[in-house]
């Protein structure tokens, strides 16, 4: 892809993440952050509010990483540079394209993306959706531009975001969690906090690990690699998957997180 202007909008942990990788990668012409608060990244040009953006400067791609509160402040503000044909990229979770178009107006080109924080080290998924107005060459923009912290996936439908949002945008707490859990369980059972925690960590990045470069294997089959029959692992997961109350603790989960993300689009 062609170098373009990019105009990024708001700079904290995500759109710092994306900022670095497009500065190691090269991906862009010429570059402008609209932050007010101070930013330590190579080479930004960082300005504090929408009025001080040079007038020279015209953006081909502007990238909405503000939260999602702020946005019904400061988008109205970019219309002129939606309506001369630049793409904008949405990273800020909950709001739809609709609320866009109504601000940026109606042939505004918009992509509504869900990224996850590990993006923030070049590990995370994203999901993004384009509407009518977005031509092959700016999808093929923002998957490039999207797909510098992670992998990209994309769905035709928007409603999707939402169980996206409750799978992967909220997932990485869901393992968190799991090492809490571990570590907590470690402790019970006689291990010292320190290590128990160490062992946690280490084994849900060794799995993790192993599953992607098992990506072609099931998950199901990396499960039953480590199981033996009759044996300790064996023992453990008759208790987890006992009436698989596990999987119906996340089929509740994910059903809530969904539920919410609903609400909040709207």
């Amino acid at each position: 892809m062609s170098a373009s202007n990019i105009l990024l909008v708001g700079c904290g942990k995500m759109g710092g993440a994306l900022l670095r990788r497009w500065q190691e990668l090269q991906l862009y012409k010429d570059i402008r952050i609209v932050e007010p608060s101070p930013i330590n990244v190579l080479a930004a040009k960082q300005i504090p509010d929408f009025s001080k953006i040079p007038a020279t400067f015209k953006p081909g791609v502007i990238v909405m990483a503000v939260k999602p509160q702020v946005l019904p402040d400061v988008t109205a503000q970019y219309k002129d540079y939606a309506a001369k044909g630049a793409l904008v990229i949405s990273i800020a979770a909950g709001k739809p394209v609709s609320f866009f178009e109504k601000e940026l107006g109606k042939k505004a080109a918009i992509v509504r993306s869900m990224p996850n924080t590990p993006a923030s080290i070049g590990e995370g998924i994203t999901v993004a959706y384009a509407n009518r107005n977005v031509s092959r060459a700016q999808k093929a923009l923002a998957t490039e531009l999207l797909s510098s912290v992670g992998d990209v996936l994309w769905v035709a439908d928007e409603k999707l975001l939402n169980p996206v949002t409750a799978l992967s945008g909220s997932g990485p707490a869901y393992v968190f969690l799991l090492i809490e859990a571990l570590t907590n369980a470690g402790k019970k059972i006689g291990l010292e906090a320190k290590m128990a925690e160490q062992l946690a960590r280490q084994t849900v990045i060794g799995s993790a690990a192993l599953a992607k470069e098992s990506a072609d294997i099931p998950a199901a089959k990396l499960r039953d690699n480590v199981t033996s029959p009759g044996g300790t692992t064996a023992a453990a997961l008759d208790v987890l998957m006992k009436d698989e109350a596990l999987q119906k603790l996340f089929d509740k989960a994910l059903l809530a997180a969904t539920k919410r993300a609903e609400a909040l689009s709207k």
